[in-house]
């Protein structure tokens, strides 16, 4: 299956659990409560972890991100993983992101369910280390008291963004 179909799945079941009103709980983004990591396919190759960063900080603060890049040349390859400090941020990134034009390519931006780190090479630096010895972002905090369950209302795609550079035409999400 290419990654444009996927694209389009993930936003058909998107849309699906959008009209039926599915709760939270429910959803096919529990599936993956307890990872904060995403895949971000299909990049220009051009941008740099701090370009990923900036568009990626919308839903939430990034701890940490693999821009895979080519072992000889250093250039990306065009694919990256995220990871969020708060799991929910993911299904904000899932759900908003997926499917969006930068620099005129369609991107994939899917949960992922057990990010294995790159195997450590000598120049990575104490915080990477620490992040990838304890994991990044798996729990979630649990509800405030104000918090109850029949004041559930499901995910909902954001709108009214500022328009960023590096979509093609403007992005308004």
């Amino acid at each position: 299956m290419n990654a444009l179909t996927k694209v389009k799945l993930i936003n058909e079941l998107n849309e699906r659990e959008a009209a039926l009103g599915v709760r939270e709980a429910v959803s096919w983004h529990a599936e993956y409560k307890d990872s904060a990591w995403v895949f971000v396919g299909g990049l220009p190759y051009e941008l740099t972890e701090g370009d990923i960063i900036c568009v990626f900080s919308q839903y939430g603060e990034i701890v940490n991100i693999n821009l895979v890049r080519d072992k000889k040349t250093g250039k990306s390859k065009g694919f990256c993983f995220v990871c969020y400090e708060d799991q929910r941020s993911t299904i904000l990134a899932v759900d908003n992101f997926n499917g969006i034009k930068i620099k005129g390519r369609t991107i994939r931006v899917d949960h992922v369910a057990n990010y294995r780190p790159p195997k450590d090479n000598d120049d990575i630096d104490n915080v990477t280390k620490a992040l990838r010895e304890r994991g990044c972002g798996a729990k979630t905090p649990p509800p405030t008291s104000s918090d109850s369950s029949e004041d559930e209302v499901p995910v909902q795609r954001h709108k009214g963004l500022e328009a960023c550079s590096l979509f093609s035409p403007p992005c308004y999400c």
